[in-house]
């Protein structure tokens, strides 16, 4: 039967086997059932028809940063992703995660994969009510990840401490970081699937500094970047004072480790959410105690 499918009409040929990597998301969600079928490997997007169980769909995912092509995971603006579904039949058990808490005698579940022909997203179960279109209603959820995973979202941009500074027991150290969109934030995206568009805007809500001597410091901010006219005073907003040496750490140093947390706010489809993604960025830092000579 011939099906309409977001203003393109999908070429999708039965085949007996499931591709390898189809074979071991499957295996992964522990799904014992067999004679599941999957679309041909290069299906031709424009052309023929689509069948009910499978079929193909072009959408576009889009980059509303205006960043570069890292960020995007292409050029900047729109770019068009592929996406090809694969009927799960027969169905896994009511009790199977992949049916995210929906009734399997009223839906049907499928597998999506979406590639752009660089680079592909990770495969995903989509749950479509039996009595709708085939083209499965895309979850709004999987797409705010889709929009966090084409940001390119980095650990913090330390700037203090450096790795080549000197720092001594007893006397404030001042942390902060580079504020940029990929270290720090805002950064937004959108992707779209199926007439559905989600848009994510992430922000580091918090850093968690491990410091290497067993202590931790929480900063809620970026940091204060220090004045030579706070003298020996401590960071308003985010510092640490070594108490001991660094002299018997590995190579005579500290590891301090930044830890960022992303906060991710996403609206579209109807729905609103928040996402949490967690980045890390390591220095080492040498810390000395003042000789004094007598």
């Amino acid at each position: 039967m011939g099906e309409e499918v977001d203003g393109h009409e999908a070429d999708c040929s039965r085949s007996g086997l499931l591709t390898g990597r189809l074979a071991v998301l499957i295996s992964t969600f522990v799904l014992t059932a067999v004679g599941i079928a999957h679309a041909g490997d290069d299906p031709d997007v424009g052309a023929g028809n689509c069948h009910i169980t499978e079929f193909c769909v072009s959408v576009g995912i889009g980059d509303k940063t205006g960043g570069s092509s890292d960020q995007a995971g292409g050029s900047p603006g729109d770019s068009k992703m592929q996406c090809k579904y694969t009927k799960v039949n027969p169905k896994p058990p009511a009790n199977h995660p992949a049916w995210k808490g929906k009734n399997p005698k009223k839906n049907d579940l499928y597998l999506m994969e979406c590639t752009d022909g660089r680079q592909s997203n990770p495969a995903s179960f989509v749950v479509v009510p039996t009595d709708q279109n085939p083209v499965p209603q895309v979850d709004p959820q999987d797409l705010a990840q889709r929009a966090v995973d084409s940001m390119t979202l980095l650990g913090p941009d330390i700037v203090s401490p450096r790795a080549g500074g000197k720092y001594t027991v007893g006397v404030p150290m001042w942390m902060w970081v580079n504020q940029s969109a990929t270290t720090y934030g805002p950064n937004s995206a959108s992707a779209s699937a199926g007439g559905v568009t989600v848009t994510a805007t992430a922000k580091v809500s918090k850093i968690v500094w491990s410091m290497g001597d067993g202590a931790s410091v929480n900063c809620n901010g970026p940091g204060t970047h220090y004045m030579s006219s706070a003298g020996m005073g401590q960071s308003p907003t985010c510092g640490h004072v070594y108490t001991k040496t660094s002299a018997g750490g590995q190579s005579g140093r500290f590891p301090v480790t930044a830890t960022s947390t992303w906060t991710i706010n996403w609206q579209g489809g109807g729905q609103v959410g928040q996402l949490t993604e967690v980045r890390q960025t390591n220095v080492q830092v040498a810390v000395g105690e003042v000789q004094v000579v007598r």
